[in-house]
């Protein structure tokens, strides 16, 4: 299966045992391995275990809301700003390839090691869909999962503290999904006199 990078998935590479995988995509030098949303513990418990990578360092969640539909690439430049309702294509003349779902979930990581190297975890959920935590793979892991909840509204399974950590409790909706409103937010402050 193709289309998260514009790459044809490596075949017969170090990665292919890793529970769960879709597809590896090596691009701008990165490595990428995507898996099925089932398996993603059972894949980073792999890639800790049997890889080495013993560090998560981020977890970030990317809404494609939209993506591959026409005028999505970007807005063209004016000396006043970008006009939002113009499209443009920065120079690409064609239509971004579609994703897998509409939001991607990625894992950057580490082999902090004699043979030091970085490798992107990635996961494609549709709205609603729960991923399992990776917290007893990494605990550092809690305080970014709880973050693409707070900002995303991306739900991990089994947390056991999901709950907002940037926004206030009663906050109404996940600020950086593509479709949230944007504009007319109220602004609080925390000791109004």
């Amino acid at each position: 299966m193709t289309g998260v990078g514009s790459t044809e998935p490596r075949r017969n590479s170090e990665w292919d045992v890793v529970p769960g995988l879709i597809e590896v995509v090596e691009k701008h030098r990165e490595t990428t391995i995507v898996v099925d949303p089932g398996s993603v513990v059972e894949a980073a418990t792999w890639l800790r275990d049997e890889a080495g990578f013993n560090f998560l360092s981020d977890i970030t969640a990317v809404d494609y809301l939209g993506w591959g539909e026409k005028g999505v690439s970007g807005y063209i430049g004016t000396t006043t700003g970008r006009d939002l309702n113009t499209p443009m294509t920065q120079g690409y003349q064609v239509v971004p390839l579609p994703k897998l779902q509409r939001f991607a979930i990625n894992y950057h990581l580490l082999s902090v090691s004699e043979r030091p190297r970085r490798a992107r975890l990635q996961t494609w959920l549709a709205d609603g869909q729960a991923v399992q935590t990776v917290i007893p793979v990494w605990p550092t892991a809690d305080w970014h999962e709880r973050e693409a909840f707070d900002l995303m509204g991306i739900t991990f399974a089994g947390h056991p503290n999901l709950q907002r950590i940037l926004l206030d409790d009663d906050w109404a909706g996940h600020p950086l999904r593509k479709d949230y409103p944007i504009g007319g937010e109220p602004v609080r402050f925390s000791e109004e006199k």
